[in-house]
């Protein structure tokens, strides 16, 4: 596993379906970059799990008059058909209710660093329901951020991705009932940051960190690094191991980055050579600072990088739901459009730089945009195959009017799609539109030399120009399938050629001379 590189995303929290924002954010991104360098004959662990244990499970289980077990488990079961309906394909999704061995590891490791020294107790305020007697913790605490001031739940700021000790919150309330909390003196156990500065520093700046982070994890340096408190008491969630803390439970943050550990290098020994985070911007404390602490003091050094993303905000209009629901579910949206058109659609408007709207208008759009231009340019490419040579690939040499400058290009474009793609310059939205200029260009070939198919020497040039097109419609089954693998592998299955192969200049391949074409009866890609 040593040669591996490590990919995760956050593990979403199952108190609820996923939705349009979900496969924005980490999910989607993650697998075109898992794709991409699987292709390439790389080693990856893409690894994830579903956050159980989160505090906004319990709050959903007590709204509805439920057991927290039952909602993480229906929830659980949802979030993990719709990321296979997306084609998000995991090595491992971590369930940290039945997955074997799961649970005595993460008490062990957390067992493990309070031995160390790492995690250590402290008293400090926490606010309290006095009507619900409970205790208030990350997501049955709600107040102003004591950083932004933004409304926020007690643990991290999502606006301003800044942890918060509870008792740090402003006007702290309760999200169950309502009623303004107290504080009270808790004792509990917390992981201080400082004796990190130095090696965080070191590891910060030989990370590769999006502006954001950075700016977050400059300040947090700073202000004094705080210490992060990684128990409560609770009824739900994994037990503090030993007696001297009864009734506490493992903080989910805790847990959610234990539970990468765990699906990465769970023997300790064999760990990754680099890693590659995906997160959304409010969730990026945890990884870019509590994840390397936890792999820092296992006496490791690993290479990370991260990749970010905003919120993709709802905009309602006309027609803008799903029944009675906002149409922003991924179930809806997958069922309605198909995997191919919403993948394609949430690469190309993934906030990375700000918040980004999403319209349900706007994903209509982009199905008819595939429809107009991919599937209308393989269409009439496959009816010229048909008419022209009975279904059979040509025996003739790729050529026709342009085709070898469309070549050039094209050779570069294979270039600047592996530079998208890859690790340290991924950019999905780039990959998209090269991808939609392929398609472009090869369209406009087609149709440039349609016209001389009906003069005097016509015969002779339909076949040459049908084998270019023919060489490009394969190059575009690699080279798409990272981002739509659905319709990139009906592509490659219609062509005869493998699926899978590497995005690449050497994928400009045409099936072999007398190949028996076999297009679907549909769109290739989308539906």
């Amino acid at each position: 596993m040593s040669s591996r590189l490590w990919i995760t995303a956050t593990p979403p929290a199952s108190h609820g379906e996923l939705h349009i924002g979900h496969l924005a954010g980490p999910y989607v991104a993650a697998d075109v970059l898992s794709r991409y360098l699987r292709a390439d004959g790389r080693s990856v662990l893409f690894v994830t799990g579903t956050s159980d244990h989160n505090s906004s499970v319990e709050l959903r289980a007590l709204r509805d008059g439920r057991k927290p077990q039952e909602v993480a488990e229906g929830y659980r079961q949802a979030i993990c058909a719709d990321l296979r309906r997306a084609g998000v394909e995991f090595d491992l999704i971590t369930d940290p209710r039945s997955s074997a061995g799961y649970r005595q590891w993460v008490q062990n490791l957390f067992a493990r660093l309070r031995a160390d020294g790492v995690i250590a107790a402290r008293t400090r305020l926490m606010p309290y329901c006095e009507p619900c007697e409970r205790w208030l913790y990350g997501a049955h605490a709600t107040g102003g951020c004591p950083h932004c001031g933004q409304p926020c739940r007690a643990g991290v700021c999502h606006a301003c991705a800044r942890p918060n000790d509870s008792g740090e919150l402003l006007s702290p309330n309760c999200s169950l009932c309502g009623t303004a909390a107290v504080l009270r003196r808790c004792r509990r156990l917390y992981l201080p940051l400082e004796p990190f500065r130095d090696r965080l520093a070191d590891h910060w700046r030989s990370s590769d960190l999006p502006p954001r982070v950075a700016a977050l994890c400059e300040g947090l340096a700073e202000d004094g690094l705080p210490d992060v408190a990684v128990c409560h008491p609770a009824e739900w969630g994994l037990p503090v191991p030993g007696d001297d803390f009864e009734g506490h439970r493992i903080d989910v943050c805790f847990e959610d980055i234990a539970m990468h550990l765990y699906g990465c290098w769970p023997d300790h020994r064999a760990a990754p050579e680099e890693t590659v985070h995906f997160c959304g911007a409010g969730h990026a404390f945890c990884q870019a600072v509590l994840l390397p602490v936890l792999v820092l003091a296992q006496g490791v050094k690993l290479r990370h990088s991260f990749r970010v993303n905003e919120t993709l905000r709802l905009e309602k209009g006309k027609g803008e739901t799903v029944g009675r629901r906002p149409a922003l579910w991924a179930l809806d949206l997958l069922t309605e459009f198909g995997s191919d058109t919403l993948r394609r659609h949430v690469l190309q408007c993934r906030p990375t730089d700000g918040t980004a709207p999403f319209r349900h208008s706007d994903l209509e759009r982009t199905r008819q945009w595939l429809d107009s231009t991919w599937n209308d340019w393989l269409g009439r490419l496959f009816t010229a195959v048909r008419e022209e040579s009975e279904g059979l690939v040509p025996d003739a040499a790729s050529g026709g009017a342009g085709w070898d400058v469309l070549h050039e290009r094209l050779v570069r474009t294979a270039g600047e799609l592996r530079e998208a793609y890859d690790p340290r310059s991924f950019d999905p939205r780039r990959a998209v539109a090269l991808l939609d200029e392929v398609v472009r260009s090869a369209d406009d070939f087609g149709h440039a030399n349609g016209y001389r198919w009906h003069g005097p020497t016509g015969p002779d040039r339909k076949a040459p120009a049908i084998v270019a097109q023919l060489r490009v419609a394969g190059a575009l089954a690699a080279w798409a399938r990272p981002v739509m693998p659905e319709g990139a592998d009906r592509l490659a299955s219609a062509l005869g050629l493998p699926a899978g192969r590497a995005v690449g200049p050497e994928a400009l391949t045409a099936p072999a001379a007398g190949t028996r074409l076999s297009p679907p009866s549909g769109p290739v890609f989308g539906f």
